[in-house]
């Protein structure tokens, strides 16, 4: 799993010992043993930022506790978030479903469809009201009535305010869902919108990317199955374990960035060599999120945007992603390389307008007037002098 101990320790059996004999299954349940069920579960704890003495607790929540109800909603989105948790592997999808959550609505992936996925939903959400998860993925379009979006005659306004009422938490996954994400990108013709905006709540929590990492969404299930309430969050509405440091900060170009090297040209020498990828655009400098500590997918140590060569877009920050080109220069978030490398943004060179050329050749002709009348001065200076020498030689002559 990509997830770290905390302090890179492992756990230790006296960190379950409160644990009661229902551990016993995990193997025959989740199809590893003991101590990777453990390890899985100190990894948790390290994502959330608990000490070691929580792993017991985590561990504790996922066997012991009931599985928490989880409807889930789409709206304006490409489905992205769902296809990354397609191919999270710690653990798999049908571990996470069977296992940790009860996924009783998700219109991606349930095998029914019309009339009995929608009495599925108002089903688990009268057995479980109150204690249900509520889950959404997209943007909700508000511009006529909402219109623009429908589900089982519903508009996504009318379904995610008829869910959210009785919800015990409300999780908004992937950056559309979160403040608005593409579908809200001017002009926004539909008047598309977050769920916090839309629902004109400040108790949601929001997992921003384009898609969001599985992982944190996992976490913070957890952290609701363990504790009983979503994790802390920054004024976004962000969990502070996942988006409250750049991914610059953790980058692996970092030190290029430091040292002043850049690539300039994709596929250049920089840029072969793994040199910071900033000038190319590159908004790692202004974006929060773990992209750069939590990679995607279970595929490796570059399984994420910069690791691959590409540039961070700012996917996870409004206003970043999806606003700001591409091409453009992030703005950089106190961090800057040394002034005794090359600079961060170079100068680039212009034509000179007619005032300024004017101006210089103004100028220009001054000097060269003021030099010509200089020298013409002091031609006619030597000539005097050589005139009055002239004159005194027949005089000093007459004398001798």
């Amino acid at each position: 799993m990509p997830l770290g101990v905390a302090g890179g320790d492992q756990p230790r059996e006296g960190d379950v010992a409160s644990l009661d004999l229902t551990h016993a299954d995990v193997e025959r349940r989740y199809g590893v043993s003991r101590r990777e069920f453990m390890t899985f579960c100190a990894g948790i704890a390290a994502t959330l930022g608990l000490p070691n003495s929580a792993i017991a607790q985590v561990a504790d929540a996922i066997v012991s506790k009931q599985r928490p109800s989880v409807i889930w909603l789409h709206h304006q989105e490409c489905t992205g978030c769902t296809e990354s948790l397609l191919r999270a592997e710690h653990p798999t999808l049908e571990t996470l479903i069977l296992d940790i959550v009860s996924l009783d609505y998700h219109e991606t992936l349930f095998a029914a469809a019309g009339h009995q996925v929608e009495a599925a939903r108002k089903a688990a959400m009268a057995k479980n009201k109150g204690k249900y998860l509520l889950v959404v993925e997209g943007a909700i379009p508000l511009k006529d009535g909402g219109i623009y979006c429908k589900i089982g005659g519903q508009t996504s306004l009318e379904l995610t305010r008829e869910v959210a009422a009785d919800a015990a938490a409300i999780i908004a996954i992937g950056s559309c869902a979160s403040w608005g994400g593409m579908p809200a990108t001017d002009p926004n013709p539909t008047g598309s919108a977050g769920v916090a905006e839309a629902l004109g709540r400040k108790d949601i929590v929001t997992i921003p990317g384009c898609p969001s990492n599985p992982y944190n969404f996992l976490a913070t299930v957890v952290h609701f199955l363990t504790f009983g309430k979503l994790p802390p969050t920054d004024s976004l509405g962000r969990p502070l374990f996942a988006y409250s440091r750049l991914i610059h900060e953790n980058c692996e170009r970092r030190a290029h960035f430091d040292a002043g090297r850049f690539a300039l040209e994709f596929g250049d020498e920089g840029h072969r060599k793994g040199y910071c990828l900033y000038k190319l655009g590159c908004k790692g400098p202004m974006t929060y999120a773990n992209c750069s500590i939590v990679h995607f997918g279970d595929v490796g140590m570059q399984s994420w945007p910069i690791g691959t060569g590409h540039p961070c877009i700012g996917c996870s920050e409004q206003g970043v992603g999806f606003s700001k080109p591409i091409h453009a220069l992030a703005d950089l978030v106190g961090q800057r390389p040394p002034a005794t490398y090359p600079g961060v943004v170079e100068a680039q060179g212009h034509g000179a307008t007619t005032a300024a050329a004017a101006l210089v050749s103004g100028a220009v002709g001054l000097a060269i007037g003021a030099s010509v009348k200089l020298t013409r001065l002091l031609a006619a200076n030597e000539r005097a002098s050589a005139s009055a020498k002239a004159e005194d030689r027949p005089a000093q002559s007459a004398k001798e």
